[in-house]
């Protein structure tokens, strides 16, 4: 029977490191950077999926709208009137 040999994960004897508790200004500032990187990642991923060969469904003007890889639009149906709300506003759906 052969023998095995066990290798330690880390040579250093250090604990692991803590990353520090972030402050109120540095949340605020990583909090405001929120709005950006999503907007990054849904262009990204329209990108993409259009790369990929794939149709894309976005709303447009009012409109559902299918989007192709080849540059082409095909209008799917009309939407209904949207909501204004302010940052911050809370809206209830009532049940009917």
């Amino acid at each position: 029977m052969t023998e095995q040999k066990h290798f330690p994960l880390s040579t250093s004897h250090s604990p692991p490191t803590t990353l520090p508790t972030p402050d109120e200004k540095s949340m605020r500032f990583q909090e405001a950077c929120i709005p950006e990187l999503a907007e990054g990642a849904v262009k990204q991923a329209y990108y993409q999926t259009l790369a990929a060969g794939c149709k894309v469904i976005e709303a447009i003007n009012g409109q559902l709208v299918e989007s192709s890889p080849d540059g082409s639009v095909r209008v799917l149906r009309k939407l209904p009137m949207g909501i204004p709300v302010s940052p911050g506003q809370r809206v209830v759906r009532l049940k009917k």
